[in-house]
Protein backbone atom coordinates (compact mmCIF):
# COMPACT_ATOMS: atom_id res chain seq x y z
CA UNK A 1 0.00 0.00 0.00
CA UNK A 2 1.87 3.36 -1.29
CA UNK A 3 1.45 6.61 1.32
CA UNK A 4 -0.88 8.05 -0.68
CA UNK A 5 -3.31 5.71 -0.89
CA UNK A 6 -2.41 5.37 3.62
CA UNK A 7 -3.45 8.95 3.40
CA UNK A 8 -6.39 9.34 1.39
CA UNK A 9 -9.27 11.65 2.28
CA UNK A 10 -11.87 9.87 -0.19
CA UNK A 11 -12.24 6.94 -2.67
CA UNK A 12 -14.09 6.46 -5.40
CA UNK A 13 -15.13 3.66 -7.49
CA UNK A 14 -15.79 3.57 -11.18
CA UNK A 15 -15.05 6.05 -13.79
CA UNK A 16 -18.27 6.39 -15.84
CA UNK A 17 -19.83 9.74 -15.90
CA UNK A 18 -20.93 9.48 -11.89
CA UNK A 19 -17.57 8.62 -11.16
CA UNK A 20 -15.76 11.17 -13.18
CA UNK A 21 -17.51 14.02 -11.48
CA UNK A 22 -17.29 13.16 -8.21
CA UNK A 23 -13.57 12.26 -8.84
CA UNK A 24 -13.07 16.03 -9.94
CA UNK A 25 -15.79 17.51 -7.88
CA UNK A 26 -13.58 15.88 -4.02
CA UNK A 27 -10.40 17.09 -5.76
CA UNK A 28 -11.44 20.87 -6.30
CA UNK A 29 -12.89 20.93 -2.53
CA UNK A 30 -9.29 20.01 -1.59
CA UNK A 31 -9.89 16.13 -0.24
CA UNK A 32 -7.32 13.71 -1.59
CA UNK A 33 -8.75 11.21 -4.30
CA UNK A 34 -8.02 7.60 -5.12
CA UNK A 35 -9.99 6.17 -7.88
CA UNK A 36 -10.52 2.21 -8.95
CA UNK A 37 -11.81 1.32 -12.53
CA UNK A 38 -12.62 -2.30 -13.36
CA UNK A 39 -11.79 -1.66 -17.28
CA UNK A 40 -8.68 -0.46 -18.54
CA UNK A 41 -9.45 3.14 -18.76
CA UNK A 42 -12.30 5.46 -18.14
CA UNK A 43 -16.21 5.54 -19.36
CA UNK A 44 -17.91 2.92 -17.40
CA UNK A 45 -20.85 1.39 -18.90
CA UNK A 46 -20.03 3.05 -22.63
CA UNK A 47 -16.36 1.45 -22.28
CA UNK A 48 -17.62 -2.31 -21.78
CA UNK A 49 -21.30 -1.88 -24.07
CA UNK A 50 -19.47 -1.86 -27.46
CA UNK A 51 -22.22 -4.53 -29.18
CA UNK A 52 -23.24 -3.34 -32.86
CA UNK A 53 -26.13 -0.42 -32.59
CA UNK A 54 -25.15 0.58 -28.61
CA UNK A 55 -26.40 3.95 -28.77
CA UNK A 56 -27.60 6.28 -25.53
CA UNK A 57 -31.46 6.63 -25.83
CA UNK A 58 -31.17 10.57 -24.64
CA UNK A 59 -30.72 12.66 -27.10
CA UNK A 60 -27.39 14.28 -27.61
CA UNK A 61 -27.97 17.73 -26.16
CA UNK A 62 -28.84 16.50 -22.39
CA UNK A 63 -26.22 13.45 -22.42
CA UNK A 64 -23.13 15.37 -21.26
CA UNK A 65 -22.25 17.31 -18.53
CA UNK A 66 -23.85 20.29 -17.47
CA UNK A 67 -21.03 22.04 -15.01
CA UNK A 68 -18.77 21.91 -18.54
CA UNK A 69 -20.25 25.10 -20.18
CA UNK A 70 -17.23 26.00 -22.15
CA UNK A 71 -17.14 22.24 -23.65
CA UNK A 72 -20.59 22.52 -23.98
CA UNK A 73 -20.04 25.33 -26.96
CA UNK A 74 -17.37 23.39 -28.33
CA UNK A 75 -18.31 19.60 -28.26
CA UNK A 76 -20.11 18.93 -32.12
CA UNK A 77 -23.62 17.70 -31.89
CA UNK A 78 -23.79 15.75 -34.86
CA UNK A 79 -26.66 13.45 -34.11
CA UNK A 80 -30.06 13.23 -32.04
CA UNK A 81 -29.01 10.52 -30.49
CA UNK A 82 -25.31 9.84 -29.85
CA UNK A 83 -23.12 6.36 -30.48
CA UNK A 84 -20.97 4.64 -27.92
CA UNK A 85 -17.72 5.69 -29.87
CA UNK A 86 -19.13 9.29 -29.21
CA UNK A 87 -19.85 8.98 -25.84
CA UNK A 88 -16.84 7.15 -25.03
CA UNK A 89 -14.56 9.50 -26.50
CA UNK A 90 -16.25 12.56 -25.29
CA UNK A 91 -15.67 10.89 -21.10
CA UNK A 92 -11.95 10.59 -22.78
CA UNK A 93 -11.62 14.26 -23.55
CA UNK A 94 -13.37 15.01 -20.21
CA UNK A 95 -11.04 13.04 -18.32
CA UNK A 96 -7.67 14.70 -20.03
CA UNK A 97 -9.28 17.95 -19.82
CA UNK A 98 -9.62 17.88 -16.31
CA UNK A 99 -6.59 15.70 -15.75
CA UNK A 100 -8.40 13.00 -14.02
CA UNK A 101 -6.93 9.74 -15.18
CA UNK A 102 -3.64 9.81 -13.24
CA UNK A 103 -6.10 9.49 -10.20
CA UNK A 104 -7.38 6.41 -11.20
CA UNK A 105 -5.92 2.84 -10.66
CA UNK A 106 -7.24 0.87 -13.81
CA UNK A 107 -7.61 -2.75 -14.67
CA UNK A 108 -8.80 -2.64 -10.56
CA UNK A 109 -11.98 -4.59 -9.57
CA UNK A 110 -12.92 -4.11 -6.21
CA UNK A 111 -13.81 -7.45 -4.51
CA UNK A 112 -13.99 -5.96 -0.62
CA UNK A 113 -15.17 -2.45 0.96
CA UNK A 114 -14.93 -2.88 4.53
CA UNK A 115 -15.76 -0.10 7.06
CA UNK A 116 -13.34 0.18 10.32
CA UNK A 117 -15.53 1.50 13.22
CA UNK A 118 -12.50 2.35 15.28
CA UNK A 119 -10.55 4.21 12.85
CA UNK A 120 -13.93 5.12 10.66
CA UNK A 121 -12.48 4.54 7.36
CA UNK A 122 -13.02 2.34 4.75
CA UNK A 123 -10.44 -0.48 3.25
CA UNK A 124 -11.05 -1.25 -0.50
CA UNK A 125 -9.25 -4.03 -1.89
CA UNK A 126 -8.99 -5.09 -5.61
CA UNK A 127 -8.58 -8.70 -7.23
CA UNK A 128 -4.90 -8.26 -7.63
CA UNK A 129 -4.50 -7.41 -3.53
CA UNK A 130 -3.83 -3.66 -4.32
CA UNK A 131 -5.51 -2.22 -1.13
CA UNK A 132 -6.27 1.35 -0.03
CA UNK A 133 -8.40 3.03 3.23
CA UNK A 134 -10.04 6.70 2.96
CA UNK A 135 -12.66 8.40 4.84
CA UNK A 136 -15.01 8.68 2.61
CA UNK A 137 -16.05 5.59 -0.29
CA UNK A 138 -18.23 6.90 -3.08
CA UNK A 139 -19.71 3.95 -5.30
CA UNK A 140 -20.38 5.30 -8.71
CA UNK A 141 -20.06 1.53 -10.07
CA UNK A 142 -23.70 2.49 -11.91
CA UNK A 143 -26.74 0.73 -11.82
CA UNK A 144 -26.18 -0.81 -15.34
CA UNK A 145 -22.98 -2.86 -15.05
CA UNK A 146 -23.02 -6.38 -13.54
CA UNK A 147 -24.18 -8.22 -16.80
CA UNK A 148 -25.98 -11.32 -16.27
CA UNK A 149 -25.80 -14.64 -18.35
CA UNK A 150 -28.29 -17.23 -17.23
CA UNK A 151 -27.14 -20.59 -16.48
CA UNK A 152 -28.35 -22.70 -19.25
CA UNK A 153 -26.72 -26.38 -18.88
CA UNK A 154 -24.57 -26.87 -21.29
CA UNK A 155 -23.06 -23.40 -21.80
CA UNK A 156 -19.78 -24.45 -21.44
CA UNK A 157 -19.93 -26.96 -24.23
CA UNK A 158 -20.47 -24.64 -27.21
CA UNK A 159 -18.14 -24.65 -29.98
CA UNK A 160 -18.12 -21.23 -31.14
CA UNK A 161 -18.19 -18.06 -30.28
CA UNK A 162 -20.19 -16.82 -27.46
CA UNK A 163 -20.55 -12.46 -26.85
CA UNK A 164 -22.35 -10.72 -24.15
CA UNK A 165 -23.82 -7.24 -25.06
CA UNK A 166 -22.72 -5.94 -21.87
CA UNK A 167 -19.20 -7.30 -22.24
CA UNK A 168 -19.03 -6.28 -26.24
CA UNK A 169 -14.62 -7.30 -27.34
CA UNK A 170 -12.46 -4.32 -27.91
CA UNK A 171 -11.74 -5.53 -31.00
CA UNK A 172 -14.18 -6.03 -34.13
CA UNK A 173 -16.43 -9.03 -34.53
CA UNK A 174 -16.62 -10.09 -38.03
CA UNK A 175 -20.57 -11.61 -38.37
CA UNK A 176 -20.51 -11.75 -42.53
CA UNK A 177 -21.87 -15.07 -43.25
CA UNK A 178 -22.29 -16.85 -39.26
CA UNK A 179 -25.26 -17.82 -38.09
CA UNK A 180 -26.00 -16.81 -35.33
CA UNK A 181 -28.68 -16.53 -32.46
CA UNK A 182 -29.49 -14.17 -30.18
CA UNK A 183 -31.08 -14.22 -26.73
CA UNK A 184 -32.90 -11.47 -25.44
CA UNK A 185 -35.34 -8.70 -26.32
CA UNK A 186 -34.75 -5.83 -23.72
CA UNK A 187 -33.51 -2.79 -24.64
CA UNK A 188 -29.81 -4.01 -25.81
CA UNK A 189 -30.95 -6.74 -27.69
CA UNK A 190 -33.40 -4.15 -29.58
CA UNK A 191 -30.11 -1.98 -30.93
CA UNK A 192 -28.32 -5.02 -31.56
CA UNK A 193 -30.25 -7.15 -33.93
CA UNK A 194 -31.25 -4.77 -36.61
CA UNK A 195 -27.56 -4.32 -36.77
CA UNK A 196 -26.58 -7.95 -36.91
CA UNK A 197 -29.31 -8.73 -39.17
CA UNK A 198 -27.57 -6.61 -41.70
CA UNK A 199 -24.16 -8.73 -41.19
CA UNK A 200 -25.15 -12.06 -40.56
CA UNK A 201 -25.74 -14.80 -42.88
CA UNK A 202 -28.59 -15.83 -40.58
CA UNK A 203 -29.90 -14.90 -36.93
CA UNK A 204 -32.28 -16.44 -35.14
CA UNK A 205 -33.73 -14.16 -32.24
CA UNK A 206 -34.81 -16.09 -28.90
CA UNK A 207 -37.59 -13.82 -27.18
CA UNK A 208 -38.73 -14.69 -24.01
CA UNK A 209 -40.76 -11.35 -23.55
CA UNK A 210 -42.18 -9.59 -26.45
CA UNK A 211 -41.52 -5.20 -26.06
CA UNK A 212 -42.81 -2.12 -26.48
CA UNK A 213 -40.75 0.06 -28.35
CA UNK A 214 -40.92 2.81 -30.35
CA UNK A 215 -38.88 4.40 -33.35
CA UNK A 216 -36.03 6.74 -32.28
CA UNK A 217 -36.31 8.53 -35.52
CA UNK A 218 -32.73 8.93 -34.79
CA UNK A 219 -30.63 11.18 -37.71
CA UNK A 220 -28.27 14.00 -38.36
CA UNK A 221 -28.88 17.50 -36.06
CA UNK A 222 -29.83 20.31 -38.26
CA UNK A 223 -26.71 22.33 -37.94
CA UNK A 224 -29.02 25.17 -37.46
CA UNK A 225 -30.78 23.55 -34.36
CA UNK A 226 -27.59 22.46 -32.89
CA UNK A 227 -26.25 26.54 -32.66
CA UNK A 228 -29.75 27.52 -31.54
CA UNK A 229 -29.35 25.15 -28.77
CA UNK A 230 -25.77 25.95 -27.88
CA UNK A 231 -27.34 29.64 -27.41
CA UNK A 232 -29.76 28.54 -24.95
CA UNK A 233 -27.81 25.90 -22.90
CA UNK A 234 -28.40 27.28 -19.76
CA UNK A 235 -32.13 27.61 -20.45
CA UNK A 236 -32.40 24.09 -21.11
CA UNK A 237 -30.15 23.15 -18.10
CA UNK A 238 -32.66 24.81 -15.98
CA UNK A 239 -35.66 23.49 -17.76
CA UNK A 240 -34.06 19.81 -17.35
CA UNK A 241 -33.54 19.73 -13.10
CA UNK A 242 -37.09 20.96 -12.78
CA UNK A 243 -38.49 18.12 -14.92
CA UNK A 244 -39.44 14.50 -14.16
CA UNK A 245 -36.22 12.76 -15.53
CA UNK A 246 -33.63 15.72 -16.51
CA UNK A 247 -34.97 15.62 -20.30
CA UNK A 248 -37.19 19.02 -20.33
CA UNK A 249 -40.50 17.48 -23.00
CA UNK A 250 -43.51 19.83 -22.41
CA UNK A 251 -46.09 17.51 -20.31
CA UNK A 252 -49.50 16.74 -21.78
CA UNK A 253 -52.54 18.26 -19.59
CA UNK A 254 -54.83 16.08 -22.10
CA UNK A 255 -56.51 12.93 -20.80
CA UNK A 256 -56.05 10.19 -23.72
CA UNK A 257 -59.97 8.84 -22.68
CA UNK A 258 -61.21 13.00 -23.42
CA UNK A 259 -60.61 12.81 -26.90
CA UNK A 260 -62.28 11.24 -29.63
CA UNK A 261 -60.57 8.07 -31.39
CA UNK A 262 -59.51 10.13 -34.66
CA UNK A 263 -57.74 12.75 -32.50
CA UNK A 264 -56.63 10.30 -30.05
CA UNK A 265 -54.85 8.33 -32.92
CA UNK A 266 -53.50 11.32 -34.89
CA UNK A 267 -51.84 12.28 -31.27
CA UNK A 268 -50.24 8.57 -31.19
CA UNK A 269 -49.22 8.78 -35.01
CA UNK A 270 -47.60 12.11 -35.04
CA UNK A 271 -45.87 11.13 -32.00
CA UNK A 272 -44.36 7.81 -33.64
CA UNK A 273 -43.08 9.57 -36.64
CA UNK A 274 -41.45 12.45 -34.58
CA UNK A 275 -39.84 9.61 -32.41
CA UNK A 276 -38.56 9.33 -29.05
CA UNK A 277 -40.00 9.73 -25.56
CA UNK A 278 -42.47 12.50 -26.64
CA UNK A 279 -44.61 9.57 -27.49
CA UNK A 280 -45.22 8.23 -23.79
CA UNK A 281 -44.57 11.82 -22.16
CA UNK A 282 -46.41 14.75 -24.68
CA UNK A 283 -49.11 12.77 -26.00
CA UNK A 284 -51.51 12.40 -23.61
CA UNK A 285 -50.96 12.70 -19.26
CA UNK A 286 -52.29 9.74 -18.30
CA UNK A 287 -51.30 6.57 -20.22
CA UNK A 288 -49.15 5.07 -17.18
CA UNK A 289 -51.69 6.16 -14.68
CA UNK A 290 -54.99 5.01 -16.03
CA UNK A 291 -54.92 1.70 -16.73
CA UNK A 292 -57.79 2.13 -19.60
CA UNK A 293 -55.55 5.02 -21.35
CA UNK A 294 -52.77 2.25 -21.01
CA UNK A 295 -54.46 -0.12 -22.98
CA UNK A 296 -55.19 2.23 -25.82
CA UNK A 297 -51.39 3.59 -25.95
CA UNK A 298 -50.93 -0.18 -26.41
CA UNK A 299 -53.26 -1.26 -28.52
CA UNK A 300 -51.63 1.15 -31.22
CA UNK A 301 -48.00 -0.33 -30.92
CA UNK A 302 -49.94 -3.79 -31.52
CA UNK A 303 -51.07 -1.93 -34.41
CA UNK A 304 -48.17 -0.41 -35.25
CA UNK A 305 -46.21 -4.15 -35.32
CA UNK A 306 -49.41 -5.52 -37.72
CA UNK A 307 -48.58 -2.71 -40.20
CA UNK A 308 -44.64 -3.36 -40.28
CA UNK A 309 -44.37 -7.31 -39.70
CA UNK A 310 -45.65 -9.17 -43.01
CA UNK A 311 -46.21 -11.99 -41.08
CA UNK A 312 -49.42 -12.29 -38.98
CA UNK A 313 -47.85 -15.01 -37.08
CA UNK A 314 -44.44 -13.38 -36.38
CA UNK A 315 -46.62 -10.32 -35.72
CA UNK A 316 -48.14 -11.78 -32.93
CA UNK A 317 -45.33 -13.13 -31.54
CA UNK A 318 -43.76 -9.80 -31.44
CA UNK A 319 -47.07 -8.18 -29.43
CA UNK A 320 -46.47 -7.02 -25.59
CA UNK A 321 -49.73 -8.47 -23.73
CA UNK A 322 -47.78 -9.75 -19.87
CA UNK A 323 -47.50 -5.92 -18.60
CA UNK A 324 -48.79 -2.42 -19.21
CA UNK A 325 -46.98 -0.12 -21.40
CA UNK A 326 -44.26 1.53 -20.18
CA UNK A 327 -44.06 -0.43 -16.85
CA UNK A 328 -40.87 -1.76 -18.24
CA UNK A 329 -38.07 0.35 -19.73
CA UNK A 330 -39.25 1.59 -22.80
CA UNK A 331 -36.55 1.26 -25.56
CA UNK A 332 -35.85 3.16 -28.44
CA UNK A 333 -35.09 1.04 -31.60
CA UNK A 334 -34.37 1.90 -35.42
CA UNK A 335 -36.44 -0.69 -37.63
CA UNK A 336 -36.45 -3.19 -34.99
CA UNK A 337 -39.69 -4.37 -35.71
CA UNK A 338 -39.27 -4.34 -39.37
CA UNK A 339 -35.83 -6.33 -39.22
CA UNK A 340 -38.02 -9.37 -38.81
CA UNK A 341 -38.99 -9.45 -42.09
CA UNK A 342 -35.67 -9.99 -43.35
CA UNK A 343 -35.31 -13.60 -45.20
CA UNK A 344 -32.42 -14.47 -42.98
CA UNK A 345 -34.25 -13.28 -39.40
CA UNK A 346 -36.18 -16.19 -37.57
CA UNK A 347 -38.23 -15.21 -34.22
CA UNK A 348 -38.36 -18.31 -31.90
CA UNK A 349 -40.89 -17.74 -28.69
CA UNK A 350 -39.51 -19.01 -25.93
CA UNK A 351 -42.57 -19.09 -23.57
CA UNK A 352 -43.96 -21.87 -26.79
CA UNK A 353 -40.56 -23.86 -26.71
CA UNK A 354 -38.02 -23.10 -24.40
CA UNK A 355 -33.99 -23.44 -24.76
CA UNK A 356 -33.82 -27.06 -22.82
CA UNK A 357 -29.57 -26.41 -23.19
CA UNK A 358 -26.64 -25.26 -24.91
CA UNK A 359 -25.23 -27.70 -26.99
CA UNK A 360 -21.56 -27.98 -28.68
CA UNK A 361 -23.16 -26.89 -32.20
CA UNK A 362 -25.43 -24.55 -30.72
CA UNK A 363 -29.42 -23.88 -28.79
CA UNK A 364 -31.59 -27.07 -28.18
CA UNK A 365 -35.02 -26.06 -27.63
CA UNK A 366 -38.32 -28.30 -26.59
CA UNK A 367 -39.41 -28.26 -30.30
CA UNK A 368 -35.92 -28.13 -32.33
CA UNK A 369 -31.92 -27.86 -32.55
CA UNK A 370 -30.51 -24.61 -34.08
CA UNK A 371 -27.14 -25.24 -35.59
CA UNK A 372 -24.99 -21.23 -34.65
CA UNK A 373 -21.34 -20.24 -35.07
CA UNK A 374 -22.27 -17.09 -32.58
CA UNK A 375 -24.48 -16.73 -29.39
CA UNK A 376 -25.00 -13.39 -28.36
CA UNK A 377 -26.50 -13.06 -24.59
CA UNK A 378 -28.15 -9.64 -24.60
CA UNK A 379 -29.56 -10.61 -21.33
CA UNK A 380 -29.34 -7.41 -19.79
CA UNK A 381 -27.87 -6.67 -15.97
CA UNK A 382 -27.57 -7.80 -12.56
CA UNK A 383 -29.75 -4.17 -11.97
CA UNK A 384 -29.72 -1.09 -9.29
CA UNK A 385 -28.23 -4.02 -6.43
CA UNK A 386 -26.13 -6.05 -8.45
CA UNK A 387 -23.01 -3.75 -8.81
CA UNK A 388 -22.89 -2.99 -5.20
CA UNK A 389 -23.36 -6.20 -4.16
CA UNK A 390 -20.21 -7.46 -6.27
CA UNK A 391 -17.87 -5.11 -3.70
CA UNK A 392 -17.96 -7.05 -0.79
CA UNK A 393 -19.51 -3.93 0.84
CA UNK A 394 -19.53 -4.77 4.86
CA UNK A 395 -20.34 -1.37 7.08
CA UNK A 396 -21.34 -0.59 10.97
CA UNK A 397 -21.49 -4.27 13.22
CA UNK A 398 -20.50 -6.13 9.81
Amino acid sequence: MTEQAGTTDAIVIGAGFAGLYMLYRLREQGMSVRGFEAGASVGGTWYWNRYPGARCDSESMYYSYSFLPELEQEWPLTERYPEQPQILEYLEHVADRLSLRTHFTFNARITSARYDEASHRWTVRTADGDQATATYLVTAVGCLSAANTPAFPGGAEFGGLTLHTGHWPHEPVDLAGQRVGVIGTGASGIQAIPVIAEQAAQLTVFQRTAQFTIPAANGPLDPQLAGLWKQNYREWRRRGRHSRAGIPYPASTISALEVPAEQRRAAFEGAWEQGGFMFSAGTFNDLVVDPRANELVAEFVRSKIDEIVHDPVVADRLKPRTFPFGTKRLPLDTNYYATFNRPNVDLVDLNDTPIERITAAGIRTSEADYPLDVIVYATGFDALTGPLEALGLQGRQG
